[in-house]
């Protein structure tokens, strides 16, 4: 056995990853099978069987006097908590959009962040040990049996590595994909049948199942997200500021294709608010620190996280912010880093609507025939009245959807990248309610500063503001 202060060596120590490694392969939505015609009957039955139950605990008043809709989206969760993992996915998609769903249903869908049962501990030390190649004795110092935390993918385990580093252990839960696959196509089996309703097409159901299908893919691939992850926090800094944020240390020497090995991290969630509340932190602070974090991410670097819900952001012991998780990020590439910089650039600037559309046709979101000078003012309609509030006198899903309303109009065409931007931004609606209700954060310069800095500088010096650190 190797001594305590040995290095074990996993298959990708040096940190770099073979970019055949790095590969999502995504299910065939449109094939469908006899396996998924015999899936889909247990879909049906869990779901029926569900219902019925639920049906009777709200006439039996179980549970407390609630109300038909609460048991609806009771019935909702635990259908999907029992047919497994992509269902668990699907109902945290719901979570994260209330402005387009039920409030009620999007607010029970958030306990399926952290409510997965977990996997026995002897199949996760097996995955370990056949990824990693050595006993798990001699891969760490202790180990705890008890997970940290459970979800759909995967669940996670503290750990002391035998160099006496605290670490977390990220698990895959085994044989994952084929479920998963099977459970896509007859998710978009179903969408596709939903979206024959008028009511319903708005959301377009079929296009989130495939924005489901790409973003469970490249959580599966844990090598992706160690390198985002180790992308993400190496730029951090990139601006010789924001040593208030921070990101999880990538150990590679511990982490394999479903193993991945990180700095160990103590806080609580950003939505733990009577805790924030507690140690009497500067919240808003708190908070435009972490958002221009992830808003230089997006459109400085071009790589952004893409799933910042409360299991995912932490305020640290020390007060920092940290973001955990990169199991799903977006790409942006320059031209549409270029665009939203437009857009924020009018937002806190100087209101150049003319622009704003014209940055809205560079990247496909508005067709490029029509004139900017005429669709300016509508477009001024829609989003001025959004811009200047502060959080707590807006709802971003009002806003999206007066912007589906507009596309509709203008013949705008939907994109999955700007559809999880807007999701993050629904997130941070959310934190930001709470913690800094009088904060207006589209029009906030500070988030800005490394973006335009020239024109920020000039704003905040001719309104005599000084920026935080």
């Amino acid at each position: 056995m190797a001594d305590s202060t040995s290095h074990p060596q996993g298959p990708y120590a040096s940190g770099t990853v073979p970019a055949g490694d790095l590969e999502v392969h995504r299910a065939d939505l449109r094939r469908f099978g006899v396996e998924e015609l015999r899936r889909m009957l247990v879909v049906w039955w869990v779901f029926a069987s569900t219902f019925v139950v639920e049906v009777a605990r709200w006439g039996m008043r179980v549970g407390g006097h609630r109300g038909f809709d609460t048991a609806l989206a009771v019935w909702v969760r635990r259908s999907f908590e029992q047919l497994g993992p992509s269902f668990i996915k699907l109902g945290q998609v719901i979570a994260s959009a209330p402005g387009l769903f039920p409030r009620v249903v999007a607010d029970e869908c958030l306990k399926l962040l952290d409510s997965v049962p977990p996997v026995p501990l002897a199949e996760v030390q097996r995955t370990i040990e056949e990824d990693l190649g050595r006993p798990i004795e001699e891969l760490v110092a202790s180990w705890d049996p008890v997970p940290m935390s459970a979800a759909s993918i995967a669940q996670v385990h503290a750990c002391v590595l035998r160099d006496g580093r605290a670490a977390v252990v990220k698990v895959q839960r085994r044989g994952l994909r084929h479920d998963i696959d099977r459970d896509l196509r007859i998710q978009y089996r179903l969408a596709s049948l939903v979206n024959r309703f008028e009511r319903a097409r708005m959301l377009n159901l079929p296009n989130m199942i495939e924005d489901l299908n790409r973003t469970l893919h490249e959580e599966l691939n844990f090598l992706l997200e160690a390198t985002n992850q180790a992308a993400f926090r190496s730029r951090i800094g990139y601006f010789g500021d924001n040593k208030w944020v921070t990101a999880p240390d990538v150990y590679w020497e511990l982490c394999g294709p479903r193993v991945l090995c990180m700095e160990r991290l103590y806080g609580v969630p950003l939505d733990d608010f009577d805790a924030i509340e507690g140690r009497e932190i500067d919240s808003v602070l708190l908070l435009r620190r972490g958002v221009k974090v992830w808003i230089e991410a997006a459109f400085a670097h071009g790589m952004f996280h893409g799933d910042v819900h409360a299991g995912n952001t932490m305020v640290l012991d020390d007060g920092r912010a940290a973001f955990l998780d990169f199991g799903i990020c977006g790409h942006l590439d320059p031209v549409y880093r270029a665009a939203f910089v437009d857009f924020f650039r009018t937002y806190v600037i100087d209101r150049d609507w003319v622009r704003l559309v014209r940055a809205m046709q560079s990247i496909g979101m508005m067709p490029a025939e029509l004139d900017a000078e005429v669709v300016a003012p509508a477009v001024q309609m829609v989003v001025e009245p959004f811009v200047d509030k502060p959080i707590s006198e807006l709802s971003l899903g009002a806003m999206l959807t007066e912007q589906l309303k507009m596309a509709d109009r203008y013949d705008m065409v939907g994109d999955p990248v700007l559809a999880l931007i807007g999701k993050q931004f629904l997130y941070f609606e959310r934190y930001v309610k709470r913690l800094a209700p009088g904060w207006s954060m589209v029009t906030d310069p500070y988030l800005f500063r490394n973006l335009f800095p020239d024109e920020v500088a000039a704003k905040v010096d001719a309104e005599g503001v000084t920026l935080p650190d």
